[in-house]
Parts: C-alpha cells; sequence; structure tokens
C-alpha cells in the first residue's frame, strides 16, 4: 500500500543582522527556531515569504540604517511578513512599525518570532481575514533572562551569549534603555551550550554579552560567600576538550584586576588577545562620560596584562568629539594611545542620542572637527598597527593558524594573537578550512599578515 502525503508548503525567511555580536548570536538563535519549524532560511537580499530585522539603536544613524534595511525587505517582497526586533524595535517600538511591517518585537522574546511570523504566514492564507500590525514590546527593566541556544555544526569560531543587560549608566549610551538591567545565563547552562557547540565541530567559541564582565553578578553567593563570576566560568570551559581556543567580547578595563589577570593567564585556551573599551584616553572626558576608571585604573592594569600575558594583543573603541572634549583633551588621548599602542581601534565620532544625558550636555563639539579627530585618530592608530605587526613577524617565525576561509587559492586564518594571516593554498579549500597550521610568517603590508605553510 503506497501512502501518499499532501505536500506542505516550505516558507522561507530571511535574517539581516545591525549591530553588535549580542545580536549576531540572538539570530543565529532565531535563524535555529526557524528552522525547527520548517522554514528554509536563505539569504535577505532575495525574495522570501518573511524577513527578519533584527535592529541596532546605539546611535541615531544605527537607527536610520535599522529603518533602511526595514525597507530594503519590504522592496524585495512587498507581500512578506516584516517582523522588526532588537534594539531600536524595543526602544522605539512606534518608529520600528513603518508601513508594510507587520510584527515588531522587543528584546525580550526573541525567540518567539518564529512561532509569531508562521501564525500571520497561516493567517494570510485564509481568505478575508484581515490583519493589523502587532507590536510586542515588554518591560525591558523587568524582563528575566531569555533562554536561549545555539546548535551549530562546520561554523570554525561561534559566538556564545552569556549575559544580557548593563548598569553602567554611562552618559552617552541608551543601551540600558533597550537591554535592562544584567541577567547571566545560568553557569551549567553556558558550559552544556558550549560542549554541543565543540561537539559539533566548532574550535573556537566567543564569550559574549552586553556587559560581558558583569557575568555573575546577579547569581547568589553559596554557603561560603562565592559568587561563580567570569573566571570561574572560563576555568570550567578551558577544560572542555573539543573546544581549543576560547576569546571574550568586550570588557570595561576596570574588570581587569589583579586576581582576575591571575587566573585566566594560566589557562591556556583563553587566547591573548583582549578588547578593552576604554572610549577615551583623557581623564576629564572619561569623568565627563561617567566611565568607571581612568587613564593611570586603565594604564595599569593594561600593564599588570601585558606582565602576566606577554604576547598579549589589545583592541579598544574610542569617541571623538564627545561634549565638552577640547583640543587639549584630544591630544591626551592621543598621547594616551601612543603609550599604550593599542593593536586595532574602533574609532567613532560622538553621535547625539536622544534620550541620554549627552545629548543635553553643554558644550557640543562640531560635527566637523569630530570628524577631523576620528581621522586624525585613525591615521596615528594606522602607524602604530603597522609598527606591531612588523615586531610581530620579527619576533615569531611561526605562528598557529586556525584557518576559516579559502577562496581563490587563499587561505585567511587567526593566530592566537587575533592576527589574521594570508597564505597561498593549492588543495581543496574544505582541507583547510576550520583546521589548525603552522605558518612562517614572511612579511606584513600593516594590516594583516603573510606566511607560508610549513
Amino acid at each position: 500500500m503506497i501512502i501518499i502525503f499532501p505536500n506542505i508548503p516550505k516558507y522561507t525567511v530571511g535574517i539581516y543582522t545591525l549591530g553588535c555580536r549580542v545580536n549576531q548570536y540572538e539570530s543565529d538563535v532565531i535563524a535555529d527556531e526557524f528552522e525547527k519549524l520548517g522554514f528554509s532560511v536563505l539569504s535577505p537580499e532575495i525574495s522570501c515569504d518573511a524577513y527578519v530585522i533584527n535592529t541596532c539603536t546605539v546611535t541615531a544613524e544605527s537607527d536610520r540604517k535599522s529603518r533602511q534595511f526595514i525597507r530594503r525587505a519590504i522592496k524585495h517582497n512587498p507581500n512578506a511578513v516584516i517582523a522588526v526586533t532588537g534594539c531600536f524595535a524595543q526602544v522605539s517600538p512606534e518608529n520600528a512599525a513603518l508601513e508594510g511591517v507587520a510584527l515588531v518585537c522587543g528584546n525580550d522574546r526573541k525567540t518567539d518570532i518564529p512561532k509569531m511570523v508562521l501564525e500571520i504566514l497561516n493567517k494570510r492564507q485564509e481568505k478575508n481575514v484581515s490583519e493589523s500590525i502587532k507590536i510586542s514590546v515588554g518591560n525591558i527593566e523587568s524582563a528575566e533572562f531569555e533562554p536561549m541556544r545555539i546548535s551549530i555544526s562546520g561554523r570554525t569560531r561561534a559566538y556564545v551569549k552569556i549575559e544580557d543587560g548593563c548598569e553602567s549608566n554611562c552618559a552617552y549610551c541608551i543601551i540600558p534603555k533597550a537591554r535592562g538591567r544584567v541577567r547571566s545565563k545560568p553557569f551549567d547552562v553556558v558550559v552544556d551550550e558550549v560542549k554541543d557547540i565543540a561537539n559539533g565541530g566548532c574550535e573556537e567559541v566567543i564569550l559574549t554579552g552586553i556587559e560581558t564582565a558583569s557575568y555573575g553578578i546577579d547569581f547568589p553567593r553559596d554557603e561560603n560567600g562565592h559568587r561563580f563570576d567570569l573566571a570561574d566560568l572560563l576555568i570550567e570551559i578551558n577544560k572542555i576538550d573539543k573546544i581549543k581556543r576560547i576569546r571574550l567580547g568586550s570588557l570595561d578595563p576596570s574588570v581587569m584586576k589583579h586576581d582576575f589577570v591571575n587566573k585566566i593567564a594560566k589557562l591556556e585556551k583563553v587566547m591573548p588577545q583582549f578588547h578593552l573599551s576604554m572610549q577615551s584616553g583623557c581623564d576629564n572626558v572619561l569623568r565627563l562620560m561617567r566611565r568607571r576608571y581612568n587613564t593611570a585604573q586603565a594604564e595599569e592594569k593594561i600593564s599588570f596584562l601585558r606582565e602576566a600575558i606577554p604576547n598579549v594583543m589589545l583592541t579598544t573603541d574610542m569617541l571623538t568629539g564627545f561634549p565638552g572634549e577640547t583640543d587639549l583633551d584630544f591630544e591626551e588621548t592621543l598621547e594616551f594611545c601612543r603609550r599604550v599602542k593599542f593593536f586595532g581601534m574602533h574609532i567613532f565620532p560622538y553621535s547625539k542620542r536622544k534620550g541620554t544625558d549627552a545629548a543635553s550636555m553643554k558644550n557640543q563639539v562640531d560635527e566637523s572637527i569630530k570628524h577631523v579627530r576620528a581621522s586624525k585618530l585613525a591615521n596615528q592608530q594606522k602607524e602604530i598597527r603597522r609598527a606591531l605587526l612588523e615586531d610581530y613577524v620579527k619576533n615569531n617565525k611561526s605562528a598557529e593558524v586556525l584557518f576559516e576561509t579559502c577562496e581563490n587559492g587563499i587561505a585567511v586564518g587567526h593566530t592566537p594573537e587575533f592576527v589574521e594571516v594570508s597564505v597561498k593554498y593549492s588543495g581543496e579549500p574544505d582541507e583547510i578550512r576550520n583546521r589548525f597550521m603552522y605558518v612562517n610568517l614572511i612579511g606584513t603590508d600593516g594590516d594583516i599578515c603573510f606566511g607560508e605553510i610549513q
């Protein structure tokens, strides 16, 4: 007897992701949930039955780009179900509800989006069904940590979100209003997730969060008065056999206390590369920003970090033209960066963000001055990076590289210090992807290094 099953329509979905690594992780989770419901997750640049735009709101420019991507999805398929989520949707749901959008969902229930989209798609197949835009944005201040987990196989590197929310209340930042208070993913849940990722073939994991260094501050203390923190988590993940490399998301310089550094320096899988979110190299500006450290404290911690991990590479974020920043203040930032010698730097001219204290501060800096300062800092940073890479090639004749891509005979990967290395490779691309290989370093162009496989 032959049983013929009716054809079950399979919907398609495209996902646009803007902003930070946390958003990227959450988009991966959303994609997994769509696939569980039978959707095919496709490129968002083609016509799909549905689109999810996972937005950012860190600057006014981020808001503009979020609206741009919403309109782009509508243009690809005006009849698609358009769902908008992320920080822009959380902070400004009315502005995210553009004509053509079917669903606006905040940061407190992203994993429900696939089910809500499927419901709307199924209703649209029914005749005479009218629908209005659905807005599902809860109170992020009282939200719990939303359970999330990815299942990844065949990927070299994976992000794992371990924390959400921020309580720093920096003068320029809207993110606490978009993400709420600090909530940490349970310790054992993170460890199990990393084990699953490792079993799927992933060699490197990046632990990330909105304020990664705050991981565990919301945990209760045990009977001995101890509370699990980021160092404890790193120690446990370091024991997972199949994970070869562990990296961290952006860290506040204040977290680099001697006890923390001494603990992680002993972990062979924690890579010697950290991103410290400085924002400025001037004490006056740091005070206006309401950062929790000054330059002397930051330099002391950086010096100790380099002493404990001699080959460490450091990257950072810098804002230029913050309200009240004078020419002399900016020169102090330049001098600070010359002393500290960051390997990489994300440089942003300050952007006034409605809803933050900095937006109403006196002594706003002219836009042209912000950009001139950003350009000057970028030019200095190029020189510093080139010098660091030249020293790296000189002092490291060879390096272990984890290769991630291979196209047109060129394979690219990263060293433990996250130095990008490019080599010629004549074999099959799949033979080198997600593999560790030793490379003889032969030179640099000031941005990446070049080498030959041993």
